[in-house]
């Protein structure tokens, strides 16, 4: 099983990223291959809308530093997004990220029955952090996101984690229902 990670805080130790980090570590202990990336360390553009993905390529033509993640994402069996909220968004890493994945959508996705380039089976966890104490705060950003993926049958299954009221990272450690969670996932995975 191959698991890819992408980090999308700017902050490499933030709460987002050791969810995640926990995460891949129980994978990795199950016998997973992972790899993880982080989003902030590199550097690349969001989609220029070229439409080269899908008139001259069949993937993104852009060779930036996040070629390699997306052959990464291409492969992987499960994928983990992690991300904090900023602004009542995706961090704006994560957001170019997102952005890329539209080069795995196939020309005629609005009206063809296969919708995307992406081997079938892919399995992902969004793992979603913000400070606000209120679950009910935020989740519109997941459910957009995965609107979306369902319309496109981008992944086989898919896992919400949502790490609520975490503000400073010294809150995580006093949160054992959230590594709770992840265990849970971890063993549907």
């Amino acid at each position: 099983m191959n698991v890819v990670v992408i980090n999308g805080s700017p902050r490499k130790n933030g709460n987002s990223a050791s969810l995640a980090d926990t995460l891949a570590s129980t994978l990795q202990d199950k016998g997973a291959e992972v790899t993880s990336h982080f989003l902030n360390s590199l550097s690349y553009r969001g989609c220029q809308a070229c439409q080269a993905c899908k008139i001259t390529s069949k993937k993104c033509i852009l060779r930036d530093d996040l070629a390699v993640v997306l052959d990464d994402f291409y492969h992987a069996d499960i994928a983990v997004l992690a991300t904090p909220v900023y602004w009542g968004e995706v961090s704006s890493q994560m957001k170019g990220f997102i952005d890329r994945l539209y080069s795995f959508l196939t020309p005629d996705f609005m009206t063809a029955e296969r919708k995307h380039r992406l081997p079938g089976g892919k399995k992902l966890v969004f793992i979603q952090t913000q400070g606000a104490a209120d679950d009910s705060m935020y989740r519109d950003i997941f459910e957009r996101y995965n609107g979306f993926f369902e319309k496109i049958e981008m992944f086989e299954a898919v896992y919400f984690m949502q790490g609520s009221g975490l503000s400073q990272q010294s809150e995580l450690d006093t949160r054992p229902d959230l590594y709770d969670k992840l265990a849970k996932i971890a063993a549907q995975l």
